[in-house]
């Protein structure tokens, strides 16, 4: 008698991420990479810009669970970070 081959049910499972979803994480990669707070004096005349979205940024990047786009996250925190800083975004703090 010949024996007859079982089909194993194993399901592969995708680990791609949808189009979407990439998208609306670049998104908000660029919003809060172009968070700043700058601290100011109360004569104004020293500005102490820190980039608070940066680091917020990076932190969420290294925690992500697709690690192949973490240098085009990285890339899109740097980019918002100087768009950030040049149109003066964020919190400002005078002490």
């Amino acid at each position: 008698m010949a024996k007859i081959k079982k089909k194993s049910a194993v399901k592969i499972r995708s680990t791609a991420e949808m189009d979407s979803t990439y998208l609306l994480k670049l998104v908000l990669y660029l919003i809060v990479g172009a968070q700043w707070v700058r601290l100011e004096n109360t004569s104004g005349t020293t500005q102490i810009p820190i980039p608070i979205g940066l680091i917020i940024g990076a932190l969420f990047a290294m925690h992500d669970h697709f690690q192949i786009d973490r240098k085009i996250e990285y890339a899109v925190l740097l980019i918002a970070m100087f768009i950030g800083f040049w149109t003066q975004v964020g919190i400002f703090m005078t002490y």
